[in-house]
């Protein structure tokens, strides 16, 4: 299982885009889907009010992707 942890939105252009950049690198990650979890949600909220949140490792946080947010 990777380390890498994605928070999305189902309906999230700038979701997509992280999500298919990764694939495209060759990142493995954990996708959660924040509005189909209310758990992953208010894990999410514990970094972030806006996605993608990306958890590259427990002290690397990226919120947003190459500086746009859902």
């Amino acid at each position: 299982m990777s380390n890498v942890i994605v928070y999305t939105l189902r309906n999230c252009p700038t979701c997509d885009v992280a999500r298919a950049a990764l694939r495209e690198r060759g990142i493995e990650f954990e996708e959660r889907r924040v509005d189909e979890n209310e758990e992953w949600w208010e894990e999410a909220l514990k970094y972030a009010f806006t996605v993608p949140i990306i958890i590259w490792d427990e002290d690397d946080v990226e919120v947003g992707w190459e500086g746009d947010h859902g």
